[in-house]
């Protein structure tokens, strides 16, 4: 690891203006127990909706703290402006973090800025690439969580996102990725699998939430087996700088069918 930049309370590395422009879209996570969505994730979108990919890929290795820094602040501005009153998650890269107390310092003077409250702040770990440094990782998201922040690991199940993690990381939620979720509601060798999941969340103290529910068959199944934390187009598709419509009467009707 490189050590951080920061000078007299600057950051060479993190700030300054980025060459292109960029905004929010969210989705949310619903709690079918609870009939609410609980949580909106802030996913990055182009001024007019492009994909993640087409501004992902304008983000050089140069750009990229300063993009990091940047999705975090665009975030939660936005949320704010939204009148958001659910918890919200921003992902985050841990390359992009050099030292957690230091590389937080621009959240959490927004969220002073706005009166965001910090226990409303969930990060995401996402990790395109097997993670090198585990025990960096590891510090990142127990500094978070001792500042009060929860913690989640992204894409859980594919990839590079895998069970050896858990032997270090202690994050507060996994979200189960689509890839483990489709077509659960007939593929008896994902249900074992996420029933192990449900059993293992519970001997961790982990909250477990399905990414990518797509059908009303996923979604029941799901809720009938422990997960009732969901995302995904079934129940909602992220929207540009706005919130989702009022989903109680779908959620309640998820509920009574459980």
């Amino acid at each position: 690891m490189h050590r951080c930049v920061e000078k007299e309370g600057h950051c060479e590395r993190c700030e300054g203006e980025l060459p292109f422009d960029f905004t929010m879209a969210f989705q949310p996570i619903v709690d079918l127990t609870s009939v609410r969505i609980v949580t909106y994730e802030a996913l990055v979108r182009g001024p007019a909706g492009e994909s993640a990919a087409s501004i992902l890929a304008k983000v050089t290795p140069r750009l990229l703290y300063r993009f990091d820094q940047a999705c975090r602040i665009r975030a939660i501005e936005l949320a704010s402006r939204l009148g958001m009153r659910e918890s919200l998650s921003i992902n985050f890269l841990p390359n992009a973090v050099y030292e957690p107390q230091a590389c937080i310092q621009a959240t959490l003077a927004i969220s002073q800025k706005v009166g965001w409250p910090t226990e409303r702040l969930v990060f995401e770990v996402t990790e395109s690439e097997k993670v090198q440094d585990q025990e960096h990782l590891r510090n990142i998201i127990e500094a978070y969580r001792s500042m009060g922040f929860t913690t989640a690991l992204d894409d859980f199940g594919n990839g590079f996102a895998n069970l050896d993690l858990l032997t270090v990381l202690h994050p507060d939620r996994l979200k189960i990725d689509r890839a483990l979720v489709m077509g659960c509601d007939s593929d008896v060798r994902r249900q074992a699998i996420l029933r192990a999941l449900v059993g293992l969340a519970g001997e961790l103290g982990i909250d477990l939430i399905a990414e990518g529910v797509e059908t009303r068959d996923e979604a029941l199944w799901l809720g009938r087996n422990g997960i009732p934390k969901q995302q995904g187009f079934f129940h909602a598709r992220p929207a540009l700088e706005s919130l989702a419509p009022d989903l109680t009467p779908s959620l309640a009707a998820l509920r009574q069918a459980l």
